[in-house]
């Protein structure tokens, strides 16, 4: 260890994947499973008779598929240690926290505002901490013990 290493850098060496990277992972895996559950659960509202057309359940719940299926994925995807799952997982962070404004706003339900932005706000802070940012910034060829 030099002299200009942190102590947490040496953690980050052995399992090659921060801390912080893997807690993103983990919250936006946890969206994108929300997402694709209610999708599911749109597709059986609207095949068992409970909305208003069978057409707008299963067109809702498709979208949901291809949205949160892209969410999950990116979760998935930084959890494994694959660098391109940050650039979706922020991009699903930021998109929710207008969500969570109207949560708080004109939906008047401030407990789940709060919850969203939470998580999201969350979720962008371990996506843009140093531990994260530096193992973005490495050389793709660069071996961790190289580092």
């Amino acid at each position: 260890m030099t002299t200009g290493d942190q102590p947490d850098h040496d953690a980050e060496r052995e399992s090659g994947i921060p801390t912080t990277v893997r807690v993103a992972g983990a919250i936006v895996t946890l969206e994108g499973l929300a997402g694709v559950g209610t999708a599911i659960v749109l597709i059986v509202r609207a095949l068992t008779g409970h909305d208003q057309s069978v057409a707008s359940g299963v067109g809702t719940a498709m979208w949901f598929i291809a949205l949160f299926g892209g969410v999950l994925a990116a979760g998935i995807a930084l959890l494994r240690g694959k660098r391109w799952g940050r650039a979706i997982a922020v991009i699903a962070q930021i998109l929710l926290l207008p969500v969570a404004w109207s949560l708080l706003t004109d939906s008047h339900q401030p407990l789940y505002g709060t919850l969203l932005a939470v998580v999201a706000v969350g979720g962008l802070a371990a996506l843009f901490a140093p531990a994260s940012s530096r193992w973005m910034a490495q050389d793709y060829g660069e071996l961790p013990e190289e580092r």
